[in-house]
């Protein structure tokens, strides 16, 4: 088994059609920003990721209007969102109007950082996030994540099925927080993140734990 590394390759393009954390999300024409079950705030753009062999691209949200207060950590809680597109026919989804008093940068995360991908050996994520991070030069920070492969759970297994056809729904990305504390992904600190698909359903879901 080959598990699929996903490691900093550096600043990116906000609206680069490409596997990144931050910037500008890509959706067809008249997508509109999602807002939070919770508070019907904006959520905070974190991800995209761009599967080439379904000809799809994953673009993936979070509450973090009031962090800890709207189930941003749940699958179903309505905290989060994750959604797929086609990957042809793209454009920036304009940015929500926010009222004089809201904090313009609460929706981005200050930086874009681009991913590579890297075939590991290791038959799971923990080893080869361990071996990855172990040579010399490489800083174990930088890795982002993994693409595809197995979930490693942090807490028990919560793999979610499909709320279309009731099969379970199988691993897009796992993410980590990011390689700079400054412009990082809120998962509890210490946390992973995992978004699922179901590409015949074109459903998509999103969690994370800690």
């Amino acid at each position: 088994m080959v598990t699929t590394l996903m490691t900093y390759a550096g600043a990116g393009e906000a609206d680069g059609l490409v596997t990144r954390t931050g910037g500008i999300p890509l959706a067809p024409a008249g997508t509109g920003w999602p807002t939070c079950s919770t508070c019907e705030g904006p959520m905070q753009f974190l991800a995209q990721v761009v599967l080439e062999q379904q000809g799809r691209t994953m673009a993936i949200f979070m509450c973090q209007n009031d962090p800890g207060m709207c189930d941003e950590w749940s699958p179903t809680g309505g905290g989060n969102r994750a959604l797929l597109f086609p990957a042809t026919g793209l454009e920036p989804i304009p940015l929500p109007a926010l009222g004089e008093d809201d904090e313009e940068d609460v929706l981005q995360l200050g930086a874009v950082h681009i991913a590579a991908f890297e075939a590991s050996p290791a038959a799971d994520y923990a080893s080869a996030y361990t071996e990855w991070g172990g040579r010399e030069g490489n800083d174990p920070a930088h890795v982002l994540g993994q693409f595809g492969g197995q979930p490693a759970w942090l807490q028990g297994d919560e793999t979610p099925a499909c709320p279309g056809c009731g099969q379970l729904m199988g691993l897009v990305a796992q993410l980590e927080e990011g390689p700079d504390y400054a412009t990082a992904m809120n998962f509890g600190g210490c946390g992973s993140a995992y978004a699922f698909a179901c590409t015949p359903c074109d459903q998509a879901v999103f969690l994370w734990q800690c």
